[in-house]
């Protein structure tokens, strides 16, 4: 008898969306254990965690997933959310990247001054993208908020895939090392000396890229503008439905409770793919 890759394929679909909505979340303290800098703009937190076992249970093979991370403070917590670049089940350590800009915000300074040993709440998971190994082409689009979830995209390519990333920082001394086993063709888009969310070069990229034959399914995370510009764009039958997971983990010129204020009063603000 015959097999049915396109049944195969809607199985594992229904069957991941599945385990996505049995998902439970949890509340645990992870303490930091290590820190490092990835570039000027981004450090890396390695955290133990106080009931490892349970929150690793409900993570999935989201490689966008992501968590809360609760702040304390004199108006009461403060909520903010961060992609999981990696969870390290044999050390049994959870990794965040955090975007630092001066004293803007509560998570960056924080993440700039915290001491090994501190702690703090996290709540979580959450997440539904990871990329689909039937795709012919894999797009990559994001600003530095977005290399944390791009990255663990990356790593689980493999190499008879082909990718592409465009991704926004400020010079050169902001770009890292993203392993892959893919045909990966990375283009690292300059802005300096304009400011983060004040450029359309993400947007003009995409536009000018030849576009491949095939399934392309893109991923585009970043500043709220992408939401606009670069994902009308892929809707206008550049990518179907199905294939695109675009989200706004910023906004331009708003805290964070202006950032979900406005994301609240927005259509489609987060698409995942199969949605």
């Amino acid at each position: 008898m015959g097999i049915d890759v396109g049944n195969i394929q809607a199985f594992a679909h229904a069957a991941r969306l599945h385990i996505v909505a049995k998902r439970q979340k949890v509340r645990v303290t992870i303490t930091v254990e290590r820190v490092t800098d990835l570039s000027p703009s981004l450090r890396r937190l390695i955290f133990s965690c106080s009931d490892f076992d349970a929150f690793s249970a409900q993570f999935g093979d989201s490689t966008d997933a992501y968590v809360k991370l609760v702040f304390p403070s004199a108006d009461g917590d403060q909520i903010r959310t961060y992609t999981v670049a990696k969870l390290d089940r044999d050390a049994r350590e959870i990794v965040i990247d955090f975007v630092i800009h001066g004293d803007q915000g509560i998570a960056g300074p924080w993440a700039r001054d915290v001491q090994v040993g501190q702690s703090i709440d996290l709540m979580g998971p959450g997440g539904a993208y990871r990329p689909d190994v039937a795709a012919d082409h894999h797009l990559f689009v994001g600003d530095e908020a977005a290399i944390p979830a791009i990255a663990a995209s990356l790593r689980v390519l493999s190499p008879a895939v082909k990718a592409t990333a465009f991704i926004e920082v400020d010079d050169a001394a902001h770009e890292i090392d993203l392993p892959t086993d893919a045909q990966l063709d990375l283009r690292w888009l300059h802005r300096a000396p304009a400011e983060a969310g004040t450029t359309s070069l993400l947007f003009d990229a995409v536009q000018a890229w030849p576009w491949p034959s095939g399934r392309v399914q893109a991923f585009v995370h970043g500043e709220s503008a992408l939401l606009k510009s670069v994902r009308p764009y892929l809707l206008a039958g550049k990518v179907e439905r199905r294939d695109i997971s675009v989200s706004a983990y910023w906004r331009r010129g708003v805290d964070e409770q202006g950032f979900c204020d406005w994301k609240a009063s927005q259509t489609d603000a987060v698409m995942r793919p199969g949605d």
